[in-house]
């Protein structure tokens, strides 16, 4: 069994534990033969890969009375991986969300890391500079690049801290987030984990 994360410029794939990316325009499906599940994002590659029948669509697992309509695939999955917790993907955009005895209690949506500092940097070229990961969150800044790093993260990470429940950590800058969040578990495959709990959980109904 392989699992497919597809997003707008990449796929990745997890087979036998091991993660591998490839640029979603030039990614061929016909070099897969054994069953793959997938979620996509990605129309023009949904189009290309109709026709195959060993591509299943995770879309057709997914309880959908436990989310709401426009909550993102991605989302969804890592969701599935954690039955109580606290969920903070770091992407492009930092999404937080909280699970309670397998049941979806809701979340929130953060700018992602670049784009916050391009967000910044677009208000002043004075602050077109990177976060520093070293700064204590509870001290008042006193130059602008520990300013800019208390005035984004210090309310993000209370609000994440304040559900009292375990905090997972995943996405591409989970590492650099986790230095504020010290006691999080950081899960790289978490995605795939979750993929994998809505197949068996399919699998058995």
């Amino acid at each position: 069994m392989i699992l497919c994360d597809v997003g707008n410029t990449s796929v990745d794939l997890f087979i036998e534990g091991q993660c591998s990316k490839f640029s979603a325009e030039d990614f061929d499906p016909a070099t897969l033969r054994d069953d793959v599940y997938f979620v996509s994002v990605n129309t023009a590659f949904n189009e290309r890969i109709r026709g195959y029948p060993n591509w299943h669509d995770l879309r057709a697992f997914i309880d959908w009375d436990k989310y709401y309509p426009t909550m993102g695939l991605d989302r969804i999955m890592v969701c599935e991986a954690v039955d109580n917790g606290v969920i903070v993907d770091a992407g492009s955009a930092i999404t937080v969300d909280l699970m309670h005895d397998s049941v979806y209690q809701g979340g929130f949506i953060s700018l992602g890391l670049r784009a916050a500092q391009e967000a910044y940097g677009r208000l002043s070229p004075a602050l077109e500079m990177s976060f520093n990961f070293e700064v204590d969150l509870t001290i008042m800044a006193k130059n602008t690049p520990d300013a800019l790093t208390v005035g984004f993260f210090a309310p993000l990470i209370e609000k994440i801290k304040g559900f009292e429940k375990t905090i997972f950590l995943t996405g591409g800058d989970a590492r650099q987030l986790s230095h504020f969040l010290p006691e999080a578990v950081v899960v790289e495959d978490l995605i795939f984990q979750g993929m994998k709990k809505l197949i068996e959980k399919g699998v058995k109904c």
